[in-house]
């Protein structure tokens, strides 16, 4: 399984766009790419993955954390281009999308093998959980319920491995102690605490950046 951050406040490889948002891209063999959020602004996203060499239409599931605009600016480009992809959505996103498979989360879900959402935490947003040989990997949006929330309810899928993602205000920092892989990205706002803690398990964060699991 591979996660390619597209969209993001910073950039890891010349030519990408930054912007304030994140999207993320997720690829495992035999069945087709599956996109978490969309970033801020779709001519952005689109560049960035042009040069990334990803193809929009390509993407066979959109997952959106939540219904912040940091998140969901990209999202009528992507749906504009690719006519087939599936939507996983927060229950409180209220945009309708006739003509879409759409599936309107709240409690946990399976979005596809080794794929779960933690569902709709605290009422506004959910969290990818990856199931790898290494463990549990989560992917956050920003992390509004409270990184204590998400964690104990990837939690619930297996021994936790790794997690990236907007971690927002969150500041307890030792909650990450038992995890092997961190990667802060987007909104958090204790990014270089969170480096300086876990230089040995730390990877910095942008738009560019492959993360092998």
């Amino acid at each position: 399984m591979k996660i390619t951050i597209v969209y993001d406040n910073e950039v890891g490889k010349v030519g990408l766009r930054q912007g304030h948002g994140f999207s993320a891209l997720i690829e495992d063999a035999g069945v087709p790419p599956l996109l978490f959020d969309t970033g801020a602004d779709g001519p952005a996203l689109l560049h960035n993955m042009k040069e990334l060499n990803i193809n929009p239409q390509d993407i066979g599931i959109i997952v959106i954390s939540h219904a912040h605009g940091d998140h969901t600016g990209g999202l009528s480009e992507i749906l504009r281009i690719n006519g087939i992809a599936e939507l996983y959505l927060p229950s409180s996103f209220s945009r309708a999308f006739p003509g879409r498979k759409v599936t309107m989360v709240k409690g946990p879900v399976q979005i596809r093998e080794n794929i779960f959402s933690t569902g709709e935490l605290e009422g506004v947003e959910q969290s990818l959980v990856l199931k790898t040989d290494r463990g549990i990997f989560v992917l956050t949006g920003c992390a509004h319920p409270g990184m204590e929330s998400i964690l104990a309810a990837a939690a619930k899928f297996g021994e936790l491995h790794g997690i990236a993602g907007g971690f927002h205000g969150f500041h307890n920092l030792e909650a990450f102690r038992g995890l092997s892989l961190i990667c802060p990205c987007h909104c958090t706002t204790y990014k270089q605490e969170i480096i300086d803690l876990f230089k040995d398990k730390t990877l910095e964060c942008g738009a560019g950046l492959a993360i092998e699991l």
